[in-house]
């Protein structure tokens, strides 16, 4: 065993470690805090004057101390008071660990349950710098979904997690450990839930208030529940929706047909990919260049297809629709300019979404069209309630654009990002019946993968190689493509098409990713 393993183990056993540790950190810069280092993306700043009173500010910075003895707090308090005032969040920089934080092969992880050094891997994997997008913030991806607070509860929860046996479960809330409860084998290990805020009885201002005050998060589908393993987890997915969107459609294949949508961090950089993979033309905008960096470092997309000229790129979705080529091409800028181009441009869009994250939409997760990212990041610190207005305002353009390519014969679905949600708000034309609740376009659960793929009983699946050895996960690779080819021998006309597609998948998987 070497030392760096023996330290790493050391340190998960210890938790909160009892003597605080150096304050400043390897590589930092003097921008707000000396604790922030400039080798990875970090989250915008939070806004709380508006959000927290200053005896609330007080109350969150008390919250945070909860997890530390009183002795630190003389140290500790007026540090988180600080990173509150600079960053809107407290997350505890201080106690980020000093080990690389990557999924190891199981057994390098000290633990009494293979089961919960498991979930241990999962954890570290979320938090990677290569898979999360704001790693030190404790976010992995959609702009806030968090998998822990802060780092005292990534601290406590590796430590429950090494000490725990098969016989206990360790339960959580929004990232906070509430202990280790007696159980049995057959029952979760972890049992978590994140957020509990119910969307027609709160506001985001609410959940933006309790999350400053350090009692909620949100955990997202899969960073708070520590399953997320990248866009590949979701190409899958991606590549059975459009296959069925097509089908939905009529088309047999989607060779020559066009495929429009938006976003390339998290789980919206899968759509590159996907498309390539089923053989349509592809064209994503994305404002944000560090994502497409990520994607062009992921190699999910080439760094010579990423364009800002919108007649360039017309020209090149034109050849590329009559070669019938399986491309995706970048726009580096706003999807509304790109809806609107193609609109004037008279170009024929036949499948269309978005995947920009408007479920965030007050923190950035949407750019009003008009301003690069970094100046609507000053506007939203500047001048919130201006942000606010142009993103509505952009909304309606956005929407406007959809509808007159919706009439001339493009399929548009929403993809579970609150994209018809925010937009009935701000006032966009998506409503069928306003007061019934009916828009214009469907979901892709409700229009696709719904009837078509979770009705039977399919649906994206995945699994993780804990050993981190790729025979073993060739092994498991193949067992799977042997029971899909048995099922597929016997299969009804109904759900021959959904087993075809899952062995064409897992039979090039490790081809495509």
């Amino acid at each position: 065993m070497t030392n760096q393993l023996i330290d790493f183990q050391h340190q998960i056993l210890e938790g909160i470690p009892s003597i605080l540790p150096k304050a400043e950190k390897t590589d930092s810069f003097p921008t707000e805090s000396g604790f922030r280092t400039s080798t990875v993306s970090h989250a915008p700043k939070r806004v709380i004057d508006t959000v927290l009173s200053a005896k609330e500010k007080k109350l969150a910075v008390q919250n945070a101390l909860r997890y530390f003895p009183k002795e630190h707090h003389a140290v500790l308090a007026p540090e988180f008071a600080a990173e509150l005032r600079n960053y809107g969040r407290i997350y505890m920089h201080r106690f980020r660990p000093t080990y690389a934080m990557y999924a190891r092969p199981i057994g390098e992880y000290p633990a009494k349950s293979k089961q919960a050094a498991a979930i241990m891997l999962m954890i570290q994997n979320n938090l990677d710098p290569s898979v999360a997008k704001h790693p030190h913030e404790l976010i992995t991806y959609g702009g806030n979904g968090a998998v822990f607070q802060n780092w005292a509860q990534y601290l406590l929860v590796m430590q429950y997690l090494s000490e725990m046996t098969d016989s206990q479960t360790l339960v959580l809330y929004s990232g906070h450990p509430l202990g280790l409860f007696p159980s049995h084998r057959d029952a979760p290990r972890v049992v978590v839930t994140n957020g509990m805020m119910i969307p027609n009885y709160s506001k985001k201002e609410d959940w933006n208030r309790y999350n400053a005050l350090g009692v909620t998060q949100y955990g997202q589908m899969t960073a708070g529940s520590f399953m997320y393993i990248g866009p590949q987890g979701i190409v899958h997915g991606t590549t059975l929706t459009l296959l069925n969107a097509g089908r939905l459609r009529g088309y047999p294949d989607l060779k020559g047909k066009l495929f429009v949508s938006s976003g390339l961090g998290g789980m919206s950089g899968a759509q590159a990919l996907a498309a390539v993979i089923v053989g349509c033309v592809c064209v994503l905008a994305e404002v944000d260049y560090d994502a497409i960096q990520q994607r062009i470092n992921d190699g999910y997309i080439n760094e010579t297809f990423v364009y800002d000229n919108l007649y360039v790129l017309t020209e090149l979705i034109n050849f590329h629709k009559e070669n019938k080529t399986g491309i995706a091409l970048i726009y580096h800028g706003n999807i509304v300019e790109l809806w609107e181009h193609l609109h004037s441009e008279g170009v024929t869009v036949e499948l269309g979404s978005d995947q920009t994250s408007l479920h965030n939409i007050d923190d950035c997760g949407y750019t009003p069209v008009g301003y690069t990212f970094e100046e609507a990041k000053q506007l939203l610190v500047n001048d919130k309630p201006k942000f606010m207005d142009e993103v509505r305002k952009t909304l309606r353009r956005h929407v406007y654009a959809i509808n007159i390519l919706k009439k001339r014969g493009m399929y548009f679905f929403d993809y579970g990002n609150a994209f018809l949600k925010e937009a009935g708000e701000a006032g966009a034309d998506v409503f069928l019946n306003k007061e019934e609740g009916t828009y214009r376009f469907q979901s892709y659960v409700q229009d696709i993968m719904g009837p078509m793929c979770f009705d039977y009983g399919f649906g994206p699946f995945r699994w993780v190689c804990t050993s981190g050895d790729k025979t073993d996960l060739d092994k498991t690779d193949k067992i799977a493509a042997d029971i899909l080819r048995g099922l597929l021998d016997d299969a009804t006309d109904d759900i021959r098409n959904q087993l075809a597609d899952n062995l064409l998948w897992i039979e090039n998987a490790d081809k495509n990713i």
